[in-house]
């Protein structure tokens, strides 16, 4: 079960690299665009639309980085009243809902993307973008978010098998960093 953990984590990790490497593509694009209309009275055409393409890949890819980090708004209202295998038992419950919700939204941007690659649709912009390649970023970033959620879960069992959860060590993990 360790090895499914550190393997759901390795692949948050590296969505959460390429999100920031598309953040950097991104910042990249809009600098350009903004001295090719400053020094030469120019633009580029695409940066608003692959900007666009580019923040909804960023959303996507950094979910599970950000879930791993424990970085998404949380309400610990109730880990704050609850205590060891209560609280541990709220997480299960958690991390099952993100679970089924997020294999939902992989399956429906699945089918998305899919209609896409199908139907070969191309963006009405001046560029043309073959819909399919930024639409791919949705249901991977699902996937990855959904595998992390799994992994978030099989922890949580982990630690209620075991019965030796410290009340600071749930309190931490449960605030983030």
């Amino acid at each position: 079960m360790e090895k499914i953990i550190r393997f759901c984590e390795r692949v948050s990790q590296g969505s959460g690299i390429l999100a920031g490497v598309m953040m950097l593509i991104g910042l990249s694009l809009v600098l350009i665009e903004i001295v090719i209309r400053t020094l030469f009275d120019k633009t580029l055409y695409i940066t608003e639309e692959y900007t666009g393409y580019l923040m909804v890949a960023i959303t996507f890819m950094g979910l599970a980085y950000t879930l791993k980090e424990k970085g998404h708004i949380r309400m610990v209202f109730l880990h704050k009243i609850l205590k060891g295998k209560a609280r541990i038992i709220l997480d299960i419950y958690s991390f099952t809902i993100g679970f089924i919700f997020f294999a939902i939204v992989t399956f429906t941007t699945t089918n998305f993307f899919w209609d896409s690659v199908v139907s070969q649709s191309r963006s009405m912009q001046i560029s043309e973008t073959y819909l399919a390649i930024p639409q791919f970023f949705m249901p991977l970033g699902s996937f990855i978010i959904t595998l992390q959620f799994a992994a978030e879960l099989i922890r949580a069992i982990i630690q209620l098998r075991m019965g030796t959860v410290k009340e600071q060590e749930i309190e931490s993990k449960a605030l983030g960093h």
